[in-house]
C-alpha cells in the first residue's frame, strides 16, 4: 500500500498541492523568500493564493494578507502534515 502511494505522488505531484486547499503551507523563493499562510488556491501553473500570508525572514516577521505566488518563482513547497 505505501509503495503505491508513493508512486501516485511521483506520478503528479500537482494533484498533493489540490489536496491541501484550506490548510497551512510554507513557500520557499528561489529569491530565498519564505512565506506561511492558508493555501486558498492553486492552479495548472502551480499559481498559488495565499490567505493570512506571513513573510518570514530570520527572527522578524511581516503580515500580508492574501498573496499571490507565481508558480516559476517556487523552490519548494513544505504543506502541512495533518
Amino acid at each position: 500500500m505505501q509503495r503505491d502511494r508513493e508512486e501516485t505522488y511521483t506520478k503528479n505531484p500537482l494533484s498533493i498541492v489540490y489536496r491541501h486547499i484550506g490548510d497551512e503551507i510554507t513557500v520557499m523563493l528561489k529569491s530565498g523568500e519564505k512565506y506561511r499562510g492558508i493555501l486558498s488556491k492553486v492552479d495548472n501553473y502551480m499559481n498559488l493564493l495565499i490567505e493570512d500570508a506571513v513573510e518570514e525572514a530570520g527572527n522578524k516577521s511581516t503580515r500580508f494578507g492574501t498573496i499571490l505566488i507565481r508558480g516559476n518563482n517556487i523552490l519548494f513547497i513544505k504543506l502541512s502534515t495533518v
